[in-house]
């Protein structure tokens, strides 16, 4: 059975353990609405690396009648989801997007927060896969249920309160991956009736910037990076407009040593909705 000891795998490391029936791929696709980021699946054609199966935390594996986007769901829902994906509670998971690595840290992030630590997310992701003329199929693969058993640690994901508070706690960093235009207030926001600007002490690291090539930069790089904004004995709570690109700086910063992490699920698009809610602009 292989063991993971990173959160981050490469595509040689998964074509060698694909034959491994502890080994469970995931695909945690969501089309990016980013602009500059695009799925390399369509309607016309469509690729999956050989025996995955479907994550679909957009439509399925989430909080359901909520008015936010893909909310992180019950302990009760992600269990009964997840079983129905074959996923044991000994089973070593790798999750990967279509876009390279967009959606897929977000799903990573949710095995964690529901008690399970073997998962990675793969580098690169689908585009990468094909690239290198990997074993690829046109379909999902079905698998028999599992018994994959979530105990969720509410730490990992947080909601406005706790944030609210970590604003102004010097022990806590919060970092928005959304882009320096619309942390500003300068870029209008893609959903109707959110306000433009972000939090205050809030410090701006759009995405893209800890990305190169759809892969994830290399520690040294993100050490530099990370090191200018937060210690490694701060808590960093990551956001963005919907909770999900806040997640590739969460495993930025955990690939890089950064331990205590959180993600604000509601994101900006509950932050700023015209609420309470503190919202400054430059």
């Amino acid at each position: 059975m292989p063991k993971l000891n990173t959160a981050l795998v490469e595509t040689d490391w998964l074509e060698e353990n694909l034959g491994d029936g502890s080994l469970i791929v995931l695909d945690a696709s969501v089309p990016p609405v980013v602009p500059g980021y695009k799925s390399i699946n369509s309607e016309e054609s469509f690729s999956a690396i050989a025996g995955a199966r479907r994550f679909d935390y957009d439509g399925v594996i989430c909080k359901p009648n909520s008015s936010l986007p893909h909310m992180l769901p019950t302990a009760e829902l992600f269990q009964e989801e997840v079983r129905k994906l074959g996923v044991n509670s000994d089973s070593v998971i790798v999750v990967y997007d279509d876009v390279g690595l967009y959606a897929s840290p977000r799903a990573w992030w949710m095995f964690r927060a529901m008690g399970h630590a073997q998962v990675a997310v793969l580098n690169g992701g689908l585009p990468k896969w094909i690239a290198e003329g990997r074993n690829s199929k046109d379909n999902y693969t079905a698998a028999e249920p599992g018994n994959f058993i979530a105990t969720l640690d509410e730490n990992l994901f947080c909601d406005f309160e706790v944030v609210l508070e970590a604003l102004y706690e010097p022990s806590c960093e919060i970092l928005d991956a959304r882009s320096e235009g619309r942390f500003k207030g300068l870029a209008p926001e893609p959903r109707p009736g959110v306000r433009e600007g972000h939090m205050p002490n809030a410090k701006n690291l759009p995405f893209p910037e800890v990305l190169a090539g759809g892969e994830l930069k290399s520690v040294r790089e993100l050490e530099k990076i990370f090191s200018s904004l937060a210690a490694k004995d701060q808590k960093v709570i990551t956001s963005c407009g919907s909770g999900i690109t806040a997640c590739i700086l969460t495993l930025a910063a955990n690939v890089t040593g950064y331990e205590n992490l959180s993600v604000y699920d509601g994101s900006w698009a509950e932050w700023g909705l015209p609420l309470k809610l503190p919202v400054v602009t430059d």
